[in-house]
């Protein structure tokens, strides 16, 4: 058993190392390019199989295709530790992020308006949302799409079943929009235009919201807002309901409440477990959904505070699996609405 084992360490030791090449983005490519590579024939020929692609011109879109290893070292930096609410936020709650977000609604008034009333996701949300991920259209990224999606694809290991599959999205993009692959930037993750949506996210969830004929999530703002707003509402946001509000723990109660938060977040349960818990302290509108709610810690620089979330608040977390990220895009979300001011928006399309 000993010499079984040993010889397949040995064997599979080449392909530790080339994972480790890999991943520290020190690989060299293959000589003939993507094109030349067993598993890219592979995906070429299941594309031709299963979508009716011509297998000789993918061929020389994939020779033209060049690995990133910027990519790489991108996606493969350590983490040395999850960062805290007072390290994460202050960068999306700057004042020139708030003020880019006046400039953002004001400019975009009426496509807003719109898209808060047919898809009830208030407009401020939508604008964070933009001002998180891109400042408003300033940072949609240098990365030709199919160089990162390729190299994630075929040469990041430990995510290339979700970037092959981004991959394939793409490659479909292009054909329905008749885009020329090669021409299309986007983020070293592969994330497009000013909402940075995934091919996927993109042919799923955005929409042609001027009704120009077209879908350009990188040039044209109005199709980036309809876009996020039908993102936000397929995921099921309510419209009129809370985001997220401020929590009490009573102290004789403490340990077994923070006893139930794991990694900064609770599971859900009903308002009324939770007060039976000792949570309180919070402001609740009429005609509430019934859907569980779950308890969000946030470290800030004093201590830590507590806050109830809500349906809307996973929704947010749809967008971007994180605590952090669906916080900071709702608290930007508020800071834009104060600092907007007398905004002239229909308060009753919110209730």
């Amino acid at each position: 058993m000993v010499c079984v084992c040993a010889f397949a360490l040995l064997a599979i030791a080449p392909s530790l190392a080339r994972s480790a090449e890999i991943q520290t983005g020190e690989i060299k490519p293959v000589p003939g390019g993507y094109a030349a590579r067993a598993d890219v024939r592979e995906l070429i020929a299941e594309m031709a199989s299963d979508h009716a692609f011509d297998e000789s011109e993918l061929r020389r879109l994939f020779a033209k295709v060049r690995y990133q290893p910027k990519v790489v070292a991108a996606m493969s930096r350590p983490v040395l530790a999850p960062p805290k609410w007072f390290e994460y936020a202050p960068q999306f709650l700057s004042a020139a992020r708030i003020d880019g977000g006046v400039a953002f609604l004001r400019e975009h008034e009426a496509v807003l308006q719109r898209a808060e009333r047919e898809f009830g996701v208030p407009a401020e949300i939508i604008v964070a949302i933009i001002g998180v991920e891109t400042l408003y259209g300033r940072n949609t990224g240098s990365y030709r799409v199919i160089d990162a999606l390729t190299t994630l694809a075929f040469d990041y290991p430990r995510r290339a079943s979700f970037f092959r599959g981004e991959l394939k999205h793409f490659l479909l993009l292009c054909r329905e929009q008749g885009i020329t692959p090669l021409d299309v930037k986007g983020s070293y993750a592969g994330a497009l235009g000013l909402p940075q949506f995934m091919p996927g996210s993109l042919r799923n969830y955005a929409v042609d919201y001027d009704a120009d004929g077209t879908i350009d999530l990188a040039k044209d703002p109005d199709d980036a807002i309809g876009s996020v707003a039908n993102f936000l509402a397929r995921h099921d946001w309510q419209p009129g309901q809370p985001v997220i509000a401020p929590a009490v723990i009573e102290l004789d109660t403490r340990d077994a409440v923070l006893g139930r938060i794991d990694g900064g977040m609770s599971e859900r349960r009903s308002l009324d477990a939770w007060a039976l818990d000792g949570v309180s302290g919070f402001d609740l509108p009429v005609g509430l959904t019934p859907d569980p709610v779950g308890l969000l810690m946030l470290e800030e620089a004093g201590g830590a505070s507590y806050w109830l979330v809500f349906n809307n608040w996973y929704v947010l977390t749809r967008y971007n699996r994180s605590r952090l990220y669906a916080t900071a895009v709702w608290e930007l979300a508020q800071a834009i609405k104060s600092a907007a001011g007398a905004w002239p928006i229909d308060e009753a399309t919110r209730r």
